[in-house]
């Protein structure tokens, strides 16, 4: 019981209380659990267009965070200034997803557990949430046959409506995102979700059938339109 109680003690210091020792090894278990969400978010998030720039800065915000607690956390002088500093700092990269604001969180989060000196805690907290995310909300769940589809025609005999039915032939279902057409152009956006026996070639053929020149693309199916 004592050895338990000699552990805990060392888990559950205060920053102020903590040896370098023991901010050091905090610091690399923060960077560690940081990479951790950074492969993560890279592998299973359904973010496409933010993972390239928020990717690479998790292990830094959370080395800043630990950083910022470690020095404020005993001087309130320090922490009412860190608020004011604050007030006047903002992203300039626009967050698009709310995905991208959950894992951000959660590298901030990291480091102000780690900095706080709660690593223990903090790294099963952590890993409990990365294994939700792996088994319920990652991208692997994603249906495989589902896509964004621009369909762009200039022929002018070729109607919306036949273009729809033709979709209808290879797809379980069909939703129309957006659609714009004027004199001499039509261009639709569809999400669908592709029937298992058919295939992109397939659809692809159908629709060429109707003009040879109509131009057809697909696109991963969480893109924000």
């Amino acid at each position: 019981m004592e050895k338990i109680s000699e552990l805990e003690k060392l888990f559950y210091k205060s920053s102020d209380e903590l040896s370098l020792a023991i901010l050091l090894f905090n610091f690399i278990g923060a960077i560690i659990i940081s990479f951790l969400i950074k492969a993560f978010y890279t592998r299973y998030s359904f973010s496409l267009t933010g993972k390239q720039h928020i990717g690479p800065i998790i292990p830094i915000l959370t080395s800043v965070i630990f950083l910022i607690i470690i020095i404020v956390k005993s001087s309130l002088a320090l922490s009412l200034g860190l608020v004011g500093a604050l007030s006047i700092v903002r992203f300039r990269t626009p967050i698009k997803e709310p995905e991208e604001l959950i894992y951000l969180f959660l590298s901030i989060a990291v480091g102000l557990g780690f900095g706080a000196g709660y690593p223990l805690i903090t790294s099963v907290i952590t890993l409990s949430t990365l294994v939700i995310i792996y088994f319920f909300l990652s991208n692997k769940n994603i249906s495989s046959n589902e896509y964004n589809l621009i369909v762009d025609w200039d022929n002018e005999t070729i109607s919306y409506e036949n273009i729809i039915e033709t979709i209808k032939k290879s797809s379980v279902s069909l939703k129309l995102i957006r659609l714009e057409t004027s004199k001499n152009h039509n261009n639709s956006v569809f999400l669908i979700e592709l029937d298992q026996k058919a295939s992109l070639d397939k659809l692809i053929k159908e629709l060429k059938i109707l003009d040879n020149n109509i131009n057809v693309n697909f696109f991963e199916s969480k893109i924000n339109w």
